[in-house]
C-alpha cells in the first residue's frame, strides 16, 4: 500500500465550499433575486436544495454544472464564486 499524504484537510475543504456558498448568496442578493427564482432557473424543483447549498447546510454544495448555470443566470464570471471573502 502507498502511504500518501493528505493534500488538504477537512477544514480547508469546508472553508472552500463555504466561500463558494457565501459568494453565490452575496451575488444573488446583489442581483435582487430570490432563492426560489434562482433554484427554479437552474433546474431545481424547489428552493430546498438550493437554500441548503447556498448556506452549506447538511453537506449540500453546488457542483460545477450548478456554478456554470448560476454564472450565466447572474451574469457574472464563474471565477467570482471562488474569490476569497476578504478580497470583497
Amino acid at each position: 500500500m502507498l502511504n500518501l499524504p493528505d493534500i488538504v484537510t477537512k477544514s480547508e475543504i469546508d472553508a472552500y465550499f463555504r466561500t463558494i456558498s457565501k459568494n453565490v448568496k452575496r451575488i444573488r442578493i446583489e442581483k435582487g433575486m430570490s432563492q426560489l427564482e434562482v433554484a427554479l432557473s437552474i433546474g431545481q424543483k424547489s428552493s430546498g436544495f438550493y437554500a441548503n447549498a447556498e448556506n452549506y447546510a447538511h453537506g449540500k454544495r453546488f457542483n460545477l454544472e450548478h456554478l456554470l448555470k448560476l454564472s450565466i443566470l447572474l451574469n457574472v464570471d464563474i471565477c467570482d464564486f471562488f474569490k476569497p471573502i476578504d478580497d470583497l
